[in-house]
């Protein structure tokens, strides 16, 4: 293809979500690890919204993880992230904590007391993204973004929420160890935006609000679409909605190596998991500290 031409992106799958519980009773709905795969990406999970009255809310209690990454994205609610390197933050609607669990770490993501003592809803994302195999081992270390310093770009009834990547020209603020995209997308009833995404990356839309169309395919809110190859992306939000279109885009560079999982660790060998276990076990990947 001439340089100066372009490939869209289409649809080459549709998967809606998996509904589940994790943690001390936080509903999910699960669609990358559940219903599909998307390398770099190892899962994710829309947890909620769930409303608790007083005294009822929960989380995902200590628990360890290595060999990737974890990204918390809050909506709604707030969540108290507290993990065995001292790193620590109340989320608030809006915030997001990008946490690489690398040599291995452990945390927790419960209600903060104001939440969990006054109620209400809590609504949000967990993505895992996985590390290459020379990337297993490397220190953790915890990133945490606030709305108020979330890059974001406006357009045309469409606004861009810019975790990692860019979009309208804005980038997003978080460090990452491999090319990564996560957007979060809000467009107006009826309004179409074209998207570009590296030629080569894995990409998929989870739609979260509405419905969105690709290439004629309309994708409805609970639902994850894979796309294509290409380099870019024209979505358009259905005009007959009475709510506003919600999509959480993914892109990323494939990583292309085996993976052995369990539970919380993530490794290329199933003797790197016995090894993550037992390091777990013997304490080496640290404690929550009071």
């Amino acid at each position: 293809m001439p340089p100066d031409q372009t490939a869209e992106r289409s649809i080459s799958g549709l998967f809606p979500a998996r509904s589940g519980m994790e943690g001390a009773g936080l509903p999910i709905r699960r669609t990358i690890g559940a219903v599909t795969e998307l390398d770099p990406f190892l899962l994710l999970d829309h947890f909620g919204p769930v409303t608790w009255g007083p005294g009822e809310a929960s989380g995902v209690p200590e628990h360890p993880h290595r060999g990737f990454e974890t990204v918390t994205y809050l909506l709604d609610g707030r969540m108290e992230h507290r993990d065995s390197t001292g790193g620590g933050a109340v989320l608030t609607p809006g915030d997001v904590q990008w946490m690489t669990a690398g040599a291995g770490i452990v945390h927790s993501e419960m209600p903060d007391k104001v939440f969990f003592d006054r109620g209400g809803t809590l609504h949000g994302f967990q993505l895992w993204v996985n590390l290459p195999a020379r990337l297993k081992m490397t220190p953790p270390r915890y990133q945490d973004i606030s709305a108020a310093h979330m890059p974001v770009a406006r357009e045309g009834g469409v606004t861009a929420r810019v975790v990692v990547g860019e979009a309208m020209g804005v980038k997003g603020a978080v460090s990452t160890h491999i090319p990564i995209t996560c957007i979060h997308y809000t467009m107006e009833p009826g309004v179409a935006t074209t998207l570009n995404i590296p030629s080569g990356q894995n990409a998929g839309l989870y739609v979260f609000g509405g419905t969105v169309a690709v290439a004629g395919t309309r994708v409805p809110s609970g639902t994850l679409a894979r796309l294509g190859e290409g380099d870019t992306l024209h979505m358009v939000a259905e005009a007959g909605e009475a709510v506003r279109t919600e999509v959480l885009m993914l892109a990323g560079s494939p990583i292309g190596e085996p993976v052995a999982r369990y539970g919380p660790f993530v490794m290329n060998t199933y003797d790197e998991i016995r090894q993550a276990v037992a390091d777990y076990q013997s304490g080496r990947m640290g404690h929550l500290r009071p």
